[in-house]
């Protein structure tokens, strides 16, 4: 799991594996109750949103094929590997938002609830999934999870003020069974936002969070003509 001790850049998760990379520009991660530096968020632009975009184009094929049951016992698994790290995640999110630790660690179990009782909402193909840093896990999931049960294959944008809780979800996708490619996670603002939109692969832009800042990602998306969710 993520280590949290030492400031460090958090990387991107593409095709099932962490991805290092040196972007032009990052932005230090700070504990909002005491001002420390955790970790910096490489500020990605359109290459990496590319190639995360690829891998979930590469990964949809076989993950569509599957039956809804199985696509759901994955969630589920999920779920599960969630909640034997319910604390570990709760941390993250106490660090990087300054929610007090009973808001951080409910924001995670209802994760794990929808995760064991998902419930599909139509989504296919690739959906790109820009979330912010008011639930930085919940929000992103409760996106995510409805669309995978329904078999499309993911780009998560989150908040490059809170990246940690979604990229140890990508952890645990790979530790639960997931193919590879299926989740995956670019890191960012809204350069990162303007490569997804420029994806020709991307067929879906959703949306989690502040409604002002959910207009000015629908009008990038609306200027790139994708389609977009709030």
């Amino acid at each position: 799991m993520l280590e949290t001790d030492d400031p460090l850049a958090i990387p991107l998760w593409i095709n099932g594996h962490a991805y290092l990379t040196m972007a032009p520009t990052f932005l230090d991660v700070r504990n909002p109750v005491s001002g420390e530096i955790l970790r910096r968020t490489p500020l990605c632009a359109a290459g990496e949103a590319q190639k995360a975009a690829e891998a979930a184009q590469a990964a949809l094929p076989l993950w569509a094929a599957q039956t809804t049951v199985a696509r759901g016992a994955l969630l589920s698994a999920l779920g599960d590997a969630l909640a034997a790290y319910a604390g570990h995640f709760a941390r993250l999110i106490t660090e990087e938002t300054g929610k007090e630790a009973d808001a951080a660690l409910a924001e995670v179990n209802a994760v794990v609830t929808l995760l064991h009782g998902a419930i599909e909402d139509g989504a296919s193909g690739v959906v790109a999934i820009v979330s912010d840093d008011s639930a930085p896990l919940l929000g992103a999931l409760s996106r995510a999870i409805p669309a995978l049960l329904a078999g499309a294959t993911l780009v998560l944008k989150p908040s490059p003020k809170a990246p940690s809780p979604v990229f140890a979800v990508a952890e645990l996708t790979a530790r639960s069974g997931f193919p590879d490619g299926v989740f995956n996670v670019l890191q960012g603002d809204e350069a990162a936002v303007e490569g997804l939109c420029a994806s020709a692969v991307v067929s879906l832009l959703m949306f989690s969070g502040n409604a002002a800042l959910g207009t000015r990602v629908g009008e990038i998306a609306a200027r790139h003509g994708k389609r977009f969710a709030a």
